[in-house]
């Protein structure tokens, strides 16, 4: 009986070298008309990607107001075909509108690698760069209807904290979730660390 072969993924930081990489999982999301989430604004960017590098470099650096906050950007790759399977924008501070809309963290799979469990990874790498930034709770938000997203919230400990309409942004009900860092990382370490090579 043939092994299962074990899948590793890790954070990598964006980079020219995965310009044609980046531009194909966003050209993806417009193939499927899914909504792109963690991507760090590189919808908007297609045409200037080194543009978009010089943003994120930015972006780290940047003082929170109540216009922009500090944030990181990712990709998930999967070790095992070197392919983009993922991102992910963690926000390192909160302004009032944050707190109400949006949270730490906005994420997302490429449609053709959905409903694998990556998702999990994805967030579960991101509470560990929220841990070195030194964020203990962790605010996320999703919409009801869309449970993949919150069902991986409430996988890695996410509690759901309130529950409304929101008639401001998107129109619908939005469910809003706490992560204590701690807790989730040490919960969940023995599920994820093996699939996990870090950068």
């Amino acid at each position: 009986m043939e092994k299962a072969m074990i899948e590793k993924f890790y954070f990598e930081e964006p980079s020219i070298a995965r310009k044609e990489a980046a531009i194909e999982y966003i050209n993806e999301f417009n193939e499927y008309k899914s909504d792109i989430n963690g991507s760090g604004g590189l919808h908007r960017f297609l045409d200037n990607y080194e543009g978009w590098l010089l943003k994120l470099k930015e972006d780290y650096v940047r003082m929170p107001d109540e216009e922009k906050v500090p944030s990181k950007t990712y990709f998930l790759i999967r070790s095992n075909d070197d392919k983009l399977v993922g991102m992910i924008n963690i926000r390192l501070a909160l302004n009032e509108r944050l707190k109400k809309f949006g949270g730490h963290m906005g994420y997302s799979i490429r449609p053709t690698e959905r409903g694998k469990g990556y998702n999990k990874i994805n967030l579960y790498l991101g509470l560990k760069i929220c841990k070195e930034h030194g964020i203990k709770t962790v605010l996320m938000d999703a919409d009801k209807d869309n449970p993949a997203s919150w069902r991986t919230m409430e996988a890695l400990g996410g509690k759901r904290i309130r529950e409304y309409y929101d008639d401001e942004n998107d129109h619908c009900v939005v469910l809003d979730y706490e992560i204590n860092v701690n807790e989730s990382i040490g919960n969940n370490s023995v599920k994820y660390e093996p699939m996990i090579k870090h950068s």
